[in-house]
């Protein structure tokens, strides 16, 4: 019985704590954002969708910074490039 108490203990600590999701707010920001560089309400829609599932709360932040004219820390350019890639794969698939 102890065995099976200290493998649960185990388990549960070697599982990854997720992000949390981008919030409505952030969503709703972002659309507006979008919307004012690109006037299109269309892509704008659908990337603010797409950023729904692809990235967390936090890096949401910094998409929506980038998109105000912030530049990404180096420690988040890779991941900021892969997330633009993704969701234009989504909402550009021709692009």
């Amino acid at each position: 019985m102890r065995g099976l108490v200290l493998v649960s203990a185990l388990l549960l600590a070697a599982t990854p704590a997720f992000a949390a999701a981008p919030t409505d707010a952030q969503k709703a920001e972002f659309y507006s954002v979008c919307v004012g560089i690109s006037s299109n309400a269309e892509l704008c829609t659908c990337k603010a969708d797409a950023a729904m599932t692809l990235i967390d709360e936090r890096f949401m932040g910094v998409v929506i910074a980038s998109m105000k004219g912030s530049t990404p820390k180096s420690d988040d350019y890779v991941a900021y490039n892969t997330y633009v890639a993704k969701s234009n794969q989504i909402c550009k698939p021709n692009y």
